[in-house]
C-alpha cells in the first residue's frame, strides 16, 4: 500500500484537521478502510474514560486504535500518554509521530473532515452469520462499540471488519466489536464450520465445565497474579522505530508485569522493559503436567 513516507507535511496544531470528537469506532474504522494510503488517521473520543482520546491510524490492511491517555500530574499540569511515551499536549504527540513509526507507518496526513460529514454508512443489511466462535478468556470491553463477553461464551460472528477485531452477535441480541484473538472457531463434528442456519442453537453460555482438579484452578490470564514468567513461542522482531517494544526469541523468558486488554503486554526481558504482543507467549504454568 502507498505511503509516502516519514516528515509529511500536516499541521498537528490544526486541531480542526484531526479530531473528530464522538465518532464510533465502527464509524471511524469504516472510513479508514475506505483510503487507500497507510498513515491517514484521526483522532476521536474515548468512549470508555471521559478525557482520553483513541488515535485511529489506517495502517496496512487494517485500522489500528491507539489509546491516548490524559495524564495529570501532582502539580496539576496535563500531559498526554501514548504507551510509554509522555507528551506536553497532543499537537507534541501528532508531530512525533509524524517522524516515528507507531507499528507499520508514520501518520501522513488526517482523514478530510468532510467524509465523516457526508459518508453514510452502506444500508443495513441482515445480519449473516460467518461462523460460531467461543470465548477463550473475560472480555469486558474497553469501548462503548465493544460487545462484552466471558470465557466459554458462543459468539455469531457476522462481520470480519479488521485483521484483530471482528463484528459479532451474542445470545441476546446484541451487536459489538470482539478482540480476535480472545476467541476460537466453533466447527462441527465434520470439521466445519456451522451452517448459518443453525448458528442460533449453538450461541450461548455452555453448561459449566466440570471442576478443575487439585492444584489445577483454572483462571483466565485476565485474573492472573502478577508479575509471572512466560515463555516466548513465537519470535519477534519489533519496528527499528519502536524503541518500547520488546525483540523476541524462541525459548526466551520474559517476566510479564501488565496484561493490556489490547494484546499489547509489558514485561521485562534481558533487563530491557517493553511491550510484546500477547499471541507470542505462554505461562510457564500452563505446560505445566502434574
Amino acid at each position: 500500500m502507498a505511503n509516502t513516507g516519514i516528515g509529511v507535511s500536516f499541521d498537528p496544531n490544526d486541531m480542526t484537521s484531526w479530531y473528530f470528537r464522538e465518532l464510533s469506532r465502527a464509524e471511524a474504522t469504516r472510513l479508514l478502510l475506505n483510503e487507500t494510503e497507510s498513515g491517514v488517521f484521526l483522532v476521536r473520543d474515548s468512549k470508555t474514560i471521559t478525557g482520553d482520546y483513541v488515535l485511529c491510524v489506517r495502517e496496512d490492511d487494517r485500522v489500528s486504535h491507539y489509546i491516548i491517555n490524559r495524564v495529570v500530574s501532582a502539580d496539576g499540569a496535563i500531559r498526554y500518554r501514548i504507551g510509554d511515551q509522555l507528551f506536553a499536549d497532543m499537537p507534541a504527540l501528532l508531530a512525533f509521530y509524524r517522524l516515528h513509526y507507531l507499528d507499520t507507518t508514520p501518520l501522513v496526513r488526517p482523514l478530510p473532515q468532510a467524509l465523516a460529514k457526508v459518508a453514510a454508512p452502506p444500508p443495513q443489511q441482515p445480519h449473516q452469520v460467518l461462523e460460531l466462535v467461543i470465548a477463550k478468556f473475560d472480555f469486558s470491553g474497553n469501548d462503548a462499540d465493544d460487545l462484552p463477553f466471558r470465557r466459554g461464551e458462543r459468539l455469531m460472528v457476522i462481520n470480519r471488519d479488521e485483521e484483530q477485531w471482528w463484528t459479532a452477535r451474542n445470545s441476546l441480541g446484541r451487536t459489538g466489536s470482539i478482540p480476535v484473538p480472545y476467541v476460537q472457531r466453533i466447527l462441527d463434528p465434520s470439521g466445519l464450520p456451522y451452517p448459518a442456519a443453525e448458528a442460533l442453537s449453538h450461541v450461548g453460555d455452555p453448561p459449566s465445565p466440570p471442576a478443575a482438579p487439585a492444584g489445577k484452578l483454572a483462571r483466565t490470564n485476565m485474573q492472573r497474579t502478577l508479575p509471572a514468567l512466560a515463555r516466548v513461542k513465537q519470535p519477534r522482531v519489533p519496528n527499528a522505530y519502536d524503541k518500547t517494544a520488546l525483540k523476541l526469541e524462541e525459548g526466551d523468558i520474559i517476566k510479564v508485569t501488565k496484561i493490556n486488554i489490547n494484546g499489547q503486554w509489558e514485561g521485562e526481558l534481558n533487563g530491557k522493559i517493553g511491550h510484546f504482543p500477547f499471541t507470542c507467549v505462554e505461562f510457564l504454568d500452563e505446560n505445566t503436567t502434574s
